[in-house]
């Protein structure tokens, strides 16, 4: 039996991964490290609100078979390109450093399709700065994926992204922008759990387009 550890798990596509875990016949317990509590009760959920500014003082908690990061937030709730940056790279950084430090031998990162440390766009140059740096941590088994549009239910409704999402559906209905292709954050979460098995891969990315 197994041991997930999540980051960003009150988030969209952290609370559907965090139900599906709890759900898996496969995993035992299932850690999480919050800011703020999500209220969820489960026997095998091990929630702990914690200070992300200071991950030196709670890492000897991140013990577990599989380290799942699915932390981030927007410009517009980070309130800064600066505080965005801290959230979205720091803090999930400083995060697996200590969970490779201590021998957490799988890691499962979701970032953005278009991710790269030479895009134009602050976001994905960001996401591709966080990828990086993770692909140089230790760890036995590292997956990236790289989903376009999200789909699922948001706590705040987002005229923008929801145009945006009925944009992408008309274009991939014509053959156009695949690597943007809409995934429903449950199905994501989905695949996060089962390459978090794959035991044949060292390092591998997964586009949009495969998802």
């Amino acid at each position: 039996m197994k041991t997930a550890i999540v980051i960003g798990a009150t988030g969209m596509v952290g609370s559907a991964l965090v139900q599906l875990l709890l759900e898996h016949r496969d995993y035992a317990h299932v850690k999480t490290f919050v800011r703020h509590s999500s209220n969820v009760k489960h026997p095998k959920l091990q929630e702990r609100v914690v200070d992300f500014n200071q991950v030196a003082g709670w890492q000897h908690f991140l013990q577990g078979d599989v380290l799942f990061s699915c932390l981030g937030t927007t410009l517009k709730q980070a309130g800064s390109k600066d505080a965005q940056y801290q959230v979205d790279y720091t803090y999930q950084l400083e995060v697996a450093l200590a969970a490779a430090a201590n021998k957490v031998p799988v890691y499962v990162l979701v970032s953005a399709s278009g991710a790269s440390i030479n895009a134009a766009h602050f976001y994905l140059r960001m996401k591709g700065a966080l990828e990086t740096a993770i692909l140089a941590l230790p760890f036995l088994h590292t997956h990236i994926l790289r989903p376009g549009v999200l789909e699922g239910a948001r706590k705040q409704k987002r005229m923008g992204e929801l145009t945006f999402l009925k944009a992408m559906r008309f274009f991939n209905g014509i053959g156009m922008f695949k690597k943007f292709r809409p995934v429903h954050v449950r199905k994501l979460a989905r695949v996060m759990i089962g390459i978090a098995g794959n035991s044949a891969a060292k390092v591998k990315v997964y586009e949009a387009a495969n998802l």
